[in-house]
């Protein structure tokens, strides 16, 4: 006989704790959407939007009043006057209207500008569409009266009152897709993907390596392990401006102790520009990029390689197996699922890196990668559409690497 029930998910207690789930899942994801899922759709936004470094703030009516003249009794004549501003280079405003409360004591001295009238003690002007940056200065004629000075005021202790439709490039309908032709017009874009991808690549797996080395060696008991395992941090650990620095100071072509040493040693003759001349100045960037984070696989590849049972080893040595083969056959297979994760994450950290090139060279010499060129083009340039731009196709470069790793490179893992 067969059981005959409700089927399983479909009962009170199943949807009671499916929503607890939920319940507790809300507040990862709504921090999730605000720190990654939000700022990456505004950067898609952005990327097709002509949108400059100037237009990032929504345009404003700015208006000054003031009393020129400086009248000191009744019968002075002076010009009240109005400062009217667009805040933006390049946003237009319409439709722009100004009321102001006229000031006692003051009477119309000249003539009135004919977009303004003055009605029942109130200024009012329509000045019509604002290109932007525009500027102007409504000057007013006046003559005192006794009145202003007993009232003790200035003319601008009313607020002037001013609106008009603002048309803001980041929320209006207005789109374009010359960002990302201007980003791949041209040879420079090839040339700084190909530098990223060399950068990346060797630095990945010039980080792993090494780590896997230093993991291979430290991965026996002897006197004062614990101290170099901690030596061995360093590079990660200390600050990147402190470190870069360090580098700079060690490889300068006119003070550096490394121009000095090979000069001693009659390797060069004169002083090398290491950080200066291509190709030199990409090669020394992904050897920092090696350097300072192979602590990172080591760190990863010593817990794995601690793992792994000590029986094996000990029957490969009783049956004559060499290091190498115990290395190949043993050790090899069992990290192939931590060498996986380890070159998908630092593939992605190393395309992603901005800093460390920066301070180094600034993107200069041939090391001009894909983030630095965000920089560039956003701040440099003031261009943000093009910044953003070059960030989406840093995203979709990544998003291809990462669809390729997980249904080819790491089947046999079974991630």
């Amino acid at each position: 006989m067969s059981d005959i029930g409700p089927p399983r998910g479909a009962g009170p207690l199943a949807r009671s704790e499916a929503r607890l789930a939920w319940g507790l899942l809300t507040p990862t994801i709504i921090a999730v959407s605000l720190v990654v899922i939000l700022p990456l759709l505004a950067i898609f936004w952005i990327s097709v939007k002509p949108v400059s470094l100037s237009d990032l703030r929504a345009p404003e009516m700015v208006v000054r009043e003031d009393l020129r003249g400086r009248p000191a009794e009744a019968g002075d004549e002076a010009i009240l006057r109005y400062r009217l501003r667009n805040s933006s280079p390049s946003s237009e405003i319409t439709g722009v209207r100004m009321e102001d409360t006229w000031p006692d004591g003051l009477t119309l001295a000249g003539e009135l500008d004919p977009r303004c009238e003055i009605a029942q003690g109130r200024l009012s002007c329509d000045l019509g569409d604002w290109e932007g940056g525009y500027r102007e200065t409504l000057n007013i004629p006046v003559v005192t009266e006794q009145a202003y000075f007993d009232a003790g005021r200035d003319v601008d202790d009313d607020p002037v009152q001013i609106d008009g439709k603002v048309s803001f490039v980041l929320t209006n309908g207005e789109f374009t897709f010359k960002n990302f032709v201007s980003v791949f017009d041209g040879g420079e874009f090839w040339s700084v993907l190909g530098v990223t991808l060399f950068y990346t690549i060797f630095g990945t797996l010039g980080a792993m390596i090494m780590g896997l080395f230093a993991s291979m060696l430290l991965n026996h008991s002897f006197k004062g392990q614990g101290i170099l395992r901690g030596l061995y941090l360093f590079p990660y650990v200390a600050p990147v401006i402190a470190v870069a620095f360090a580098w700079i100071l060690l490889f300068d072509p006119f003070s550096g102790s490394a121009n000095a040493l090979l000069i001693q040693m009659g390797v060069t003759d004169g002083a090398i520009n290491f950080f200066g001349e291509r190709p030199l100045a990409l090669i020394m960037v992904t050897l920092f990029e090696i350097w300072r984070y192979f602590p990172l696989s080591f760190l990863f590849i010593l817990a794995r390689m601690q793992s792994i049972p000590t029986d094996m080893y000990e029957a490969a040595d009783m049956d004559g197996a060499s290091p190498f083969q115990q290395f190949w056959y043993l050790s090899l297979p069992q990290l192939l699922g931590i060498l996986s994760v380890l070159f998908l994450l630092r593939f992605i950290w190393t395309f992603n890196k901005f800093d460390d090139i920066f301070l180094l060279t600034g993107g200069n010499a041939g090391t001009r990668v894909l983030t630095v060129n965000v920089y560039e083009q956003a701040f440099a340039v003031s261009n943000i559409g093009a910044g953003a731009a070059v960030a989406v196709v840093i995203f979709a470069c990544l998003l291809l690497f990462s669809v390729f790793f997980f249904k080819f490179m790491s089947k046999e893992e079974g991630l």
